[in-house]
């Protein structure tokens, strides 16, 4: 189907966030068990993630036959979720620095790797959507944020393989951390945006 003739219906949206959501929880479930087999903070960060967007696009679900205002509210949950998701996984790596960890190179990159490859065709469904409301920008963003996370657990692999050292991991869940952030206050300010512009029109 090419994007001229993607109907952006309730129906439509609705599919791709089914699809998208089924996607990042089967993700969800392969990094917490690769993470955990691999002793990799990055590896876990990312599951966690991954979860926490499950949970935001079943908000969207929710959101997506509401009103703007509760569309607004359901982007501002997302938003709170992925800062809270932050401080949890830069917890984890403080506990790793101190206590010490051994990641297996060879299953971040492997995993990460199927990971580029989902989270690739969830952005790619997501950006078919023309005029996305904030909810739906908000998954976007999510899906973006995956992305370049994986590319930052291939090159943190690669080097805990060639250094035999954890820091290159601890590093990449850190990371992993600071894009949520971002995105975080990102969506946050997007909805803000979106409740000033709605106010002005009305």
């Amino acid at each position: 189907m090419s994007e001229e003739s993607f109907d952006l219906d309730t129906a439509e949206k609705r599919r791709t966030l089914w699809i998208v959501l089924l996607l990042n929880l089967g993700l969800a479930a392969g990094f917490g068990v690769s993470g955990v087999m691999a002793d990799s903070s990055a590896l876990i960060a990312n599951g966690l993630d991954n979860a926490s967007d499950g949970i935001v696009y079943i908000i969207s679900l929710l959101a997506l036959s509401r009103s703007q205002a509760w569309k607004r509210g359901a982007a501002v949950t997302s938003g709170i979720l992925l800062l809270l998701f932050a401080a949890g996984v830069l917890l984890d790596a403080g506990r790793r620095y101190f206590s010490g960890s051994e990641p297996i190179g060879p299953t971040m990159i492997g995993m990460a790797i199927i990971a580029a490859v989902v989270n690739g065709l969830c952005l790619w469904l997501l950006k078919r959507l023309r005029e996305p409301d904030v909810n739906m920008r908000a998954a976007t963003t999510f899906s973006l944020n995956d992305f370049v996370s994986n590319g930052g657990i291939i090159l943190a692999g690669v080097i805990v393989v060639w250094t035999g050292q954890n820091w290159p991991d601890l590093i990449v869940g850190i990371a992993v951390a600071a894009i949520a952030v971002k995105g975080g206050l990102e969506i946050l300010r997007d909805a803000r945006s979106d409740a000033g512009t709605k106010g002005a029109n009305q």
